[in-house]
Order: C-alpha cells, then structure tokens, then sequence
C-alpha cells in the first residue's frame, strides 16, 4: 500500500490525499501551482484546499496578494479521530441508559412429587403478595399437616392473596384465610390445576390432577406480568 492509499484510510479524498502530499514535498505553494502539479483544474484544487484547512491539515500566508499553502503538522490527521473520540464518549452515557433494556432474563423450573409443592408454598412464604386462580384445595389431602405451618407462617407475615376460583369452592375453610381476597366465576373448573403470580416476578403452575404433583415455576418478570393482566380481568368480572 503507497502513501496515498494509506492517506485515503486515514480519512482523505484521492485528490485530498495528492495535494497534502504536494505540500509535504514542495513547502509554501501557491494554488495554481499545486492544481497544475497534481492534475486538476484551479477551481476544484482551491476546493480540496479550503476542505483540508479546515480539517487543520494545510494552512496558508498571504504573499503580494497571494495565498500560498503549506501543509500543517501530520499529527493533525488524528484531530478528526479525536474528535469523534470525544464524540463517542459523550454518546456512551446515553447508550448505557439504553441498554438497560435487557434481553429478558427467563428462568424455568420443574418439579415433580410432594417437595415440588412445598417449594412451591415457600415461593409464595418469601413473597409479599401473590395471586391464583383455579384450584380446589387439594394441596391439603396431599401435604396434610404441613399445610396448617404454611397458613400461620402466611399469615404471620401478613402476605397478602388474591385468588380467583370456581364458585362452588365459596365455603371451604381455606377460601377464608385472613389475608386472602377471594372472588369466584362460575363454571371455573381447574381440573386440579392453578396457575399463580408471585411478586409479579414469577409465575407458578401447579397439577395435582396426576399421580405425581406437577410444580412447574417460571421466573419472568414479562410472563409475570402478561399473566397479571389477564388475572386482573378476570377479577374484575368475578363475584365476591
């Protein structure tokens, strides 16, 4: 690669790259001189002329009324890089601000037998609200006692529960829970299955209509909150 390709990389013009180097190697010249010495008509060399002195990189003096052009410095080939280095530094604050939009972070986890459904009570335990809906109490057949510890832990910590279940389930004892607002449909059959928001951070599902309980918990603050909005709905049309 010649001087000339290696002055076009740095950011000059074919022709701007001709005349700088003229001026390198000729000193003060006045412009009819340049523009005859690199091929070019006087008009278009006084324009590439004007272009590299504001670029810093051809100055000039005035000599019995006419200018003559020297080249400046080479380090002011850097003055544009330079520049778009500051550029770039005060363009990083606002991209950072951007990039926070973030690839949503989604995590999915699945359990299967008793443990699942215990881990999946003490999501909800380490929540400050959460809401269901479907359901129909058969956790309690399945964990017995270990329900009762979950209950006073709920409510000793004063989380509070919104749920959303068939109409037909109004007068069990765990629809009266303190802390726990309930609101019913009907012809809300959950076949055993309910799907829950925790700190509308996570979504919960939960099958107990199979020899296995099946816990599945998806942290996802998107899913979380797409799921929320359709649980608003429903609450919104459901009977106290």
């Amino acid at each position: 690669m010649n001087i000339e390709e290696k002055l076009k990389q740095a950011g000059l013009t074919g022709n701007g790259a001709k005349i700088y180097l003229e001026l390198l190697k000729r000193g003060s010249v006045n412009g009819s001189e340049v523009a005859k010495k690199v091929g070019l008509d006087r008009t278009m060399a006084y324009q590439i002329l004007n272009n590299l002195i504001e670029k810093g990189l051809v100055n000039y003096i005035i000599k019995e009324n006419k200018k003559y052009f020297s080249a400046s410095n080479p380090e002011n080939l850097l003055i544009p890089i330079k520049e778009k280095e500051d550029f770039i530094q005060q363009l990083i604050p606002e991209l950072k601000i951007i990039n926070k939009i973030k690839e949503i972070e989604q995590v999915v986890e699945v359990y299967e037998g008793k443990s699942g459904l215990k881990i999946l009570f003490e999501e909800a335990l380490k929540s400050k609200e959460f809401c269901f809906f479907g359901g129909t109490g058969k956790s309690y057949d399945i964990l017995k006692w270990g329900m009762k510890r979950i209950e006073k832990e709920l409510v000793r910590k004063g989380i509070k529960g919104k749920g959303i279940v068939d109409i037909k389930l109004k007068n069990e004892r765990w629809t009266k829970l303190k802390g726990l607002e309930m609101r019913y449909i009907e012809k809300g059959e959950s076949q055993d299955t309910s799907f829950g928001i925790v700190d509308n951070e996570r979504v919960t599902i939960h099958c107990l209509a199979q020899e296995k309980p099946l816990v599945i918990i998806i942290k996802s603050k998107f899913i979380a909150s797409t799921l929320k909005n359709y649980f608003e709905h429903i609450w919104n049309i459901a009977k106290n």
